[in-house]
């Protein structure tokens, strides 16, 4: 049997343990590991709480959700969840307000799920390491001296920890695929527009970040997309989506990130590996270079950059925080945001829809494209550091180790990255696939086509259900 949430949902329906006790499991879990830091806030009480309110449900009440009962913990970035407010890992939101739901928050609740706590991110999101200065600092449960990625680091610690077996994730920059990368776990990046960003736009972006989680199972993926993805209300309409493909397809395969952001041998051949098993399926692959998507990919770390500090000086300016609460590069953030024009934001703008429509040419030729998730093993504890105003090199240093992380979001598109294979370390080797608007199904089908390969497994087994 696969280890997973659905797993832990189909124990509890089948009377196996009661999500309280599952809730109860999670928790003791959190307590053994609290040296991985994956957690910034929990309420047991209110974990608890929910957990008996599923387990007093009707059979029937249960029965129409996919994660029935399951423990799960939120980001500290985006939503909100009723209960637990979000502070972005910042002293600057000590007093924020905890008290609605966000859309997207509602339907991770009528999916099942319980929730118990936050999970750690750096602050506001600005680095792919999970390590903000109010704490706690967050480690890699495969390697603790080594960094679990960022910003969704939290969410992914817990999970390849087994804390619990999924948890809600964002993604503006890379953040749910790279901790998923750096956690042996399946992230999924959604279109733009299939996610409920509503009714507070909290983690908007201009339309580039987008949530749903990181999960131990391509299944688990699957779904928790279906049970959350679609009427979104707005600002961008939900994309079309696809259904799985039922001819073969063509595979595009990179291998190479630029010469100033090279692959490491180890995480190149799990690429290649990767293309040879989808050929072995029927599937047609033909090879791409760097210059067939270098343009959009390096336009797309560009633009998120600028995004960032545009974003990040009005939200400081709107909600009055008071930077000076803040660290030292997020207070050059907004300095680098409050400096732009207006004539270099609305250029901002503009290359939203010209990365998209370059990236979309890839696409002419292959129906999808299979690629490098990072180009090293993950970073070692403190190798993203905050204490210094070198915005220019943090966010190189980000682009340096995940080179195609951005492209999925400023064009929109929807990739997947997970684990196929271990390197000579034991850390995962990840793979990243990318697929045009809507079409997750396809992503999906390959996804589960490479798991079935069983390169890669978890360590730890999920708290509640045995590995």
């Amino acid at each position: 049997m696969q280890a997973d949430a659905t797993a832990l949902a189909v124990a509890i329906g089948k009377g196996e343990l009661t999500a309280r006790q599952a809730m109860e499991t999670s928790l003791a879990a959190l307590s053994s590991w609290d040296r991985l830091g994956a957690a910034t806030h929990t309420d047991a009480a209110k974990g608890l709480a929910a957990a008996d309110g599923f387990d007093a449900l009707s059979d029937a009440e249960k029965a129409e959700m996919p994660f029935g009962g399951v423990p799960t913990l939120a980001k500290d970035l985006g939503g909100p969840f009723r209960g637990f407010a979000v502070q972005a890992g910042s002293n600057a939101l000590d007093d924020a307000s905890d008290d609605a739901d966000s859309d997207l928050a509602a339907r991770f609740r009528n999916a099942g799920l319980c929730l118990f706590g936050l999970t750690t991110s750096p602050e506001f999101g600005l680095s792919l390491s999970s390590e903000p200065d109010k704490g706690p600092s967050c480690r890699n449960p495969l390697d603790q001296s080594l960094s679990p990625g960022g910003s969704s680091g939290g969410a992914a610690a817990a999970v390849a920890s087994g804390i619990v077996a999924i948890a809600h994730a964002t993604d503006a920059g890379g953040s749910i695929r790279v901790p998923a990368a750096c956690c042996g776990l399946v992230g999924l990046k959604p279109s733009r527009g299939a996610m409920a960003a509503g009714p507070g736009y909290s983690n908007y972006l201009g339309g580039i970040a987008t949530e749903l989680a990181v999960c131990r199972s391509v299944r688990d993926t699957a779904a928790i997309f279906a049970a959350v993805s679609g009427r979104t209300c707005g600002p961008f309409p939900p994309p079309a989506f696809t259904a799985p493909d039922a001819a073969k397809l063509k595979i595009g395969l990179l291998t190479e990130t630029g010469d100033d952001a090279p692959i490491d041998p180890e995480r190149c051949a799990a690429v290649e590996d990767a293309a040879k098993a989808l050929e072995a399926q029927g599937h047609t692959v033909s090879r791409l270079g760097w210059g067939d998507v270098e343009k959009p990919a390096r336009a797309a770390a560009d633009a998120f950059a600028g995004i960032a500090a545009i974003n990040l000086a009005e939200t400081a300016d709107r909600f009055r925080l008071d930077v000076s609460k803040t660290e030292k590069l997020t207070q050059a953030v907004i300095a680098r945001g409050r400096e732009m024009s207006g004539e270099a934001v609305w250029s901002l703008v503009n290359s939203i829809a010209f990365i998209a429509r370059d990236f979309w040419r890839v696409f002419d030729g292959v129906d999808v494209l299979i690629a490098p998730m990072l180009t090293t093993a993950p970073k070692p504890v403190g190798a993203f550091l905050t204490n210094h105003n070198d915005t220019e090199a943090h966010f190189e240093k980000m682009r340096a180790f995940a080179p195609l992380a951005a492209l999925a979001n400023l064009s929109g598109f929807p990739a997947i990255t997970l684990p196929f294979g271990a390197d000579s370390r034991g850390l995962p080797l990840p793979v990243q696939i990318f697929a045009p608007m809507g079409a997750e199904a396809r992503l999906l089908a390959l996804a589960v086509t490479l798991e079935r390969e069983q390169r890669w497994s978890h360590p730890f087994e999920i708290a509640g259900l045995g590995a």
